[in-house]
C-alpha cells in the first residue's frame, strides 16, 4: 500500500527504544491514513505501549522517526496537543470529581471544546453525571474517560482497551461511536486485547510481538494469510484420535478433541485429506453427523504467530 504523506495521519519508520539495554521496541515500521480505525494487537510486553506512548509524545525514541499528522509528537507542540485525544486505560480521572465537573474542567483547556452535556448524552452518562468517579462502574469511568478524549475535538485519537469493563450494550454503543468518528475523518489507533472488537472496529490490525510488526492489513488479510482453517466434524462414537492422525499421515496430536464427540483437524483442507478423513471413519464404522472447513480467527492467528515469535 502506498501512501502520499498529506493522507497520512501516522508515520513510524524504523522505531527503536531501549530500557536497561533490553529492546521494548525494535525496528518497528507502520503508516496509518487518516479517518482509518487501525488496531495495533499484542501479549503483554510486546511493545504496543511503548509504541504509543512514543506517539502520544509521552516517551522519546532511541532511534527511527515519529510522525503524527506532519509533526513528531515529543516536539512539545502545543497545536498537535490540540489536535489529540487520549483514552488510557486505567481512565487518569480524579476519584472526587464528578463526570460533569470533569468534562467542564477538560473544556477548559481548549479553544472550540464539544459541550460537556452532550458529550455525557453521547456515552450514555446523563444519569451518572453527578456521581462521584469513584463510584461510578468499570464501565462507566471507562465510557467517562472516552468522553474526556473527546472534548478537544481531536483529529488523532488513542484508545487503550476502550470497550474494558464494559456491559454488551455499552460495548455496542461505544463501537458504533468510533466508527462514526472514523466516518467523520478522524483517525483512530486503538489496543486491545479482545480480537473480536479487533475484527469489528478495525479497518487494519497489526501485530506485534517482540517489539517488531509481525503481520499487517486488514483483519480478513491476516487471517487469510496466517493460518489455513481447520477442519471439525462430529461422530457418534468415540475417534481414537492417535490411529486417525497415523491414517491420515500426521503427527499423533494433530486431531484433537474439543469436547465429547466434537473433534478438530488442522487445515489446509484439501480435497485428498477430506476423502482420507472420511473413508477411514467409513471404514472404522464410524458415522459423521458433521464436517464442516471453518477459516482461521483473528485471534487463533493472533496466538499463532506470537508463538511463532518466541520459539
Amino acid at each position: 500500500m502506498s501512501n502520499s504523506p498529506g493522507d497520512l495521519a501516522i508515520e513510524v519508520v524504523d522505531l527503536k527504544k531501549h530500557y536497561n539495554g533490553r529492546a521494548a521496541v525494535n525496528g518497528l515500521s507502520l503508516s496509518i491514513r487518516k479517518g482509518e480505525v487501525f488496531g495495533l494487537l499484542g501479549p503483554n510486553g510486546a511493545g504496543k505501549t511503548t509504541t504509543v506512548e512514543i506517539l502520544e509524545g509521552y516517551r522519546r525514541a532511541d532511534a527511527g522517526s515519529v510522525a503524527v499528522l506532519g509533526q513528531d509528537p515529543s516536539g512539545n507542540s502545543a497545536w498537535l496537543r490540540s489536535q489529540v485525544g487520549v483514552m488510557l486505560q486505567d481512565g487518569g480521572l480524579y476519584p472526587g470529581a464528578k463526570p460533569l465537573e470533569m468534562l467542564k474542567l477538560f473544556a477548559a483547556f481548549y479553544d472550540n471544546p464539544r459541550d460537556p452535556l452532550e458529550l455525557l448524552d453521547l456515552v450514555g452518562l446523563n444519569e451518572s453525571s453527578t456521581t462521584m468517579v469513584r463510584r461510578l462502574s468499570g464501565g462507566q469511568a471507562q465510557r467517562l474517560s472516552l468522553a474526556v478524549a473527546l472534548v478537544g475535538r481531536p483529529q488523532v485519537l488513542f484508545l487503550d482497551e476502550p470497550t474494558g469493563g464494559m456491559d454488551p450494550r455499552a460495548r455496542a454503543i461505544t463501537w458504533q461511536l468510533v466508527r462514526d468518528l472514523a466516518d467523520s475523518g478522524v483517525t483512530v489507533l486503538l489496543t486491545t486485547h479482545q480480537m473480536d472488537e479487533a475484527e469489528h472496529l478495525c479497518d487494519r490490525v497489526g501485530i506485534i510481538d517482540h517489539g517488531k510488526i509481525v503481520a499487517e492489513g486488514t483483519p480478513t488479510d491476516v487471517t487469510n494469510a496466517g493460518g489455513d482453517g481447520t477442519i471439525r466434524f462430529v461422530t457418534a462414537a468415540p475417534v481414537d484420535l492417535a490411529a486417525l492422525s497415523s491414517a491420515l499421515g500426521l503427527p499423533p496430536d494433530a486431531v484433537w478433541e474439543e469436547r465429547p464427540g466434537h473433534y478438530a483437524l488442522p487445515g489446509p483442507a484439501t480435497p485428498n485429506l477430506l476423502a482420507d478423513l472420511t473413508a477411514w471413519l467409513r471404514d472404522e464404522e464410524i458415522t459423521l453427523a458433521e464436517l464442516r472447513t471453518v477459516r482461521a480467527t483473528l485471534e487463533e492467528v493472533f496466538l499463532r504467530l506470537t508463538e511463532e515469535s518466541r520459539a
